[in-house]
């Protein structure tokens, strides 16, 4: 029997945007992805001890959600991102003051909190802060 191949992790997220350097420089300013100016991709790595900036386990989430979820808002996308942080409720309290649309629901799960916000086409991101090891 041959060994079968399987996915690794996730290699990338991909969106359409209607003017992809202007919303790539919004991430840049406001959530801090690593684009270069004028640019429209950055790398996210990850420490050499196999952990991300907050200190958590680098870890990838994958998952599917029925066609009837209002978990990713509601402006009809079909996806939404998790990005990781180390302090949410400074992460919200920073978008809000940018005036950047934030949801007030806050979940603290077992393990971590959760937030969400929208950039300026609508995608509803997720803002997630693990917790402590």
């Amino acid at each position: 029997m041959t060994s079968r191949e399987t996915v690794a992790g996730i290699g990338g997220v991909f969106f359409k945007a209607r003017d992809p350097k202007a919303l790539a420089a919004w991430y840049r300013e406001h959530l801090g992805i690593p684009v270069v100016n004028g640019g429209t991709y950055a790398s996210l790595s990850v420490g050499e001890d196999g952990r991300d900036a907050t200190g958590a386990p680098a870890e990838t989430v994958w998952s599917t959600f029925p066609m009837t979820t209002d978990y990713f808002g509601d402006g009809g996308s079909s996806s939404m991102i998790n990005y990781r942080v180390k302090n949410l409720e400074a992460m919200l309290e920073q978008l809000r003051a940018a005036g950047v649309w934030v949801s007030d629901k806050v979940m603290d799960e077992g393990y971590g909190k959760f937030g969400w916000a929208a950039d300026p086409e609508g995608n509803r991101f997720e803002l997630w802060q693990p917790a402590p090891a």
